[in-house]
């Protein structure tokens, strides 16, 4: 039954990375829209599923707090900070979203508090990320740390990271979506956002066993190093397969070879994590509820999540293709 839990909040978490970065990663590209014009298909392109997008990060947090209450009691109070500025610029945003299209004078305000949202929300969940990874302490089944705990190289890196991750993924998105001067703007955006990405995949992946020997020993013992070796050469064959696309002009490669590379990293942390969900502190058997709790949850997961997807599913489809350059969001 944990075991079932643990699979199902970590296929909520993906699905809301690989989701919403995108969408996120569209409106930090915002600013580099070739006019009003460009700013209104990239809107367009993210409009019916954007909304949808973050129902993956409530399900996954609603998850958290039902199936794993201890580790949510941990981990809450040690990134308040940057889950609260995650918050905050999901909020600004969404309002950015409907406002900008009801005002003439201060849509540049709303077209900035669109692109600050989503910067702010990117860089908050990779520093909450890399906070996360560096370790939390704990004492007595509680936060032990400081209100700052949070804050060091390594969570500004990953934060770092996940901003240019995103960036690439909304590139992609917006090849596949788009056409004309706004699809030739996303190609070249998308080189170097994916040159990036690839070199903080590696540099996070270089620092990560030195914050803590149990990560080394982790990664380079038996049976873990074998599961581990193939990853680097599926990075690789995604990030030849991300440039080919951009190098053929291909509409839908970069997107998925950069979705591989997500799935990819994510892959490589889970394996680093397990069994802890907050590493080094908390197991996912210490943290999760009794089992009982877990069987009743697990009537209304059995009809909630396949609906969820269901619906995510159907909303690509039936939205699917390419955007018009008079498309609008209303």
């Amino acid at each position: 039954m944990v075991e079932f839990w643990t699979a199902a909040l970590a296929l909520t978490l993906l699905l809301y990375i690989l989701l919403d970065g995108f969408d996120l990663g569209v409106g930090m590209l915002f600013p580099f829209a070739p006019g009003e014009a460009g700013r209104r298909t990239m809107l367009a392109a993210i409009s019916p599923v954007w909304d949808g997008n973050e129902t993956w990060l409530v399900l996954g947090g609603g998850g958290l707090l039902a199936a794993f209450p201890l580790a949510y009691a941990v981990v809450l109070p040690a990134l308040y900070a940057p889950i609260l500025a995650m918050l905050l610029g999901l909020v600004f945003r969404g309002v950015a979203f409907e406002f900008r299209w009801r005002t003439r004078r201060a849509k540049p305000w709303w077209d900035a508090a669109f692109f600050g949202g989503s910067l702010i929300a990117a860089l908050a969940q990779g520093v909450a990320l890399g906070a996360l990874v560096q370790g939390i302490r704990v004492a007595n089944r509680a936060y032990a740390g400081g209100w700052y705990d949070w804050l060091s190289p390594f969570s500004i890196m990953t934060g770092v990271a996940l901003v240019i991750g995103y960036g690439l993924l909304g590139a992609a998105w917006l090849i596949m979506k788009t056409e004309g001067s706004l699809q030739d703007r996303a190609y070249r955006l998308a080189w170097p956002f994916g040159l990036g990405t690839l070199i903080l995949i590696g540099v996070v992946s270089l620092w990560t066993p030195f914050l803590d020997r149990s990560y080394m020993e982790r990664w380079f013992s038996w049976p873990n190093i074998a599961w581990l070796a193939p990853v680097p050469l599926l990075v690789l064959a995604a990030a030849i397969a991300l440039f080919r696309g951009l190098v053929v002009g291909a509409d839908r490669q970069p997107f998925f070879a950069a979705l591989a590379l997500f799935v990819l990293s994510y892959a490589g942390l889970g394996i680093s994590f397990w069994p802890w969900i907050v590493p080094r502190a908390i197991t996912i058997h210490d943290a999760a509820a009794p089992d009982v709790s877990l069987a009743f949850l697990l009537a209304g997961a059995a009809f909630l999540l396949p609906m969820i997807l269901g619906y995510t599913i159907w909303a690509y489809w039936v939205f699917r293709g390419k955007v018009g350059h008079d498309a609008g969001y209303h």
